[in-house]
């Protein structure tokens, strides 16, 4: 069997930026077990799949160990290569997923993405995780899949050096860790060791906790934001009630065939 494959830098500027991720469109789903072959064999943070669902695509995402229920970068790549590259030529992409119904429509030469909210909830800050981090947490809360910690500058983000072992031991999924930006209104890294990833480059569905968090703390609906340490990638966050806008650049870095 061949497949084709895509690997699309999202939220990026410019090829060898933001977080990349592989695409392979389907016409029918294959054995659960053969699509995380794929995912482990990339090696990447995530592989996606979809197949036509009606008027819609069901989406699916791989880490390099499992399927995750919400992937931001990923879902922003699949829309990449149905604009770019399968000649998709309806105003909006809506996908059926594990975390609900999202969508995604071109504008100029971004994407925006409407996702749900993850409404943060008050947390108390874990000493053991400052232990961790080897920082002062000024304040913590909870989303759904993620803790997120508030360290003082993007400073401080930058030098951060985790034990990444130590952190694979909360009960989450990852933890996001941010702070005010210099450029940007915020800055974030995103760890997930529990899910074969020790830090994501650019994580979606991490603002969809960030950006209600952000935007009550800075007083506005809209905030710039930047993530990632080497390899960084730029978004733009405007939270709309339960749902948030994520937009973004995605790029082409290859496309090929999987032989299976």
């Amino acid at each position: 069997m061949q497949l084709s494959i895509y690997q699309v830098d999202a939220f990026a500027n410019a090829i060898f930026q933001g977080n990349p991720a592989a695409i392979v469109p389907l016409e029918t789903w294959l054995p659960d077990e053969t699509l995380q072959n794929i995912a482990t064999e990339n090696n990447l943070s995530e592989t996606a799949y979809f197949v036509p669902d009606g008027e819609n695509y069901h989406l699916r995402w791989f880490t390099p160990s499992t399927e995750v229920r919400l992937c931001g970068h990923a879902t922003l790549a699949s829309a990449h290569v149905l604009f770019a590259h399968l000649g998709y030529a309806k105003e909006h992409i809506n996908f059926n997923t594990l975390g609900g119904l999202l969508s995604v429509r071109k504008e100029a030469d971004q994407y925006v993405m409407d996702f749900p909210t993850d409404e943060p909830q008050p947390f108390h800050v874990l000493k053991s995780l400052e232990h961790i981090l080897g920082i002062q947490i000024l304040e913590m809360v909870k989303g759904t899949d993620d803790y997120l910690a508030l360290i003082d500058s993007e400073a401080s983000l930058k030098a951060l050096q985790p034990n990444f072992r130590l952190l694979a031991d909360l009960k989450t999924r990852g933890l996001i860790v941010t702070a005010p930006g210099t450029t940007t209104d915020i800055a974030s890294r995103c760890f997930f060791p529990n899910f074969g990833i020790d830090e994501d480059p650019v994580t979606g569905s991490a603002h969809t906790l960030l950006a209600p968090y952000w935007c009550k703390k800075l007083g506005k609906n809209s905030i710039s934001a930047i993530q990632g340490s080497a390899r960084k990638g730029q978004l733009h966050c405007t939270l709309k009630g339960d749902r948030v806008e994520l937009m973004g650049k995605a790029q082409t870095y290859l496309q090929g065939t999987i032989w299976i």
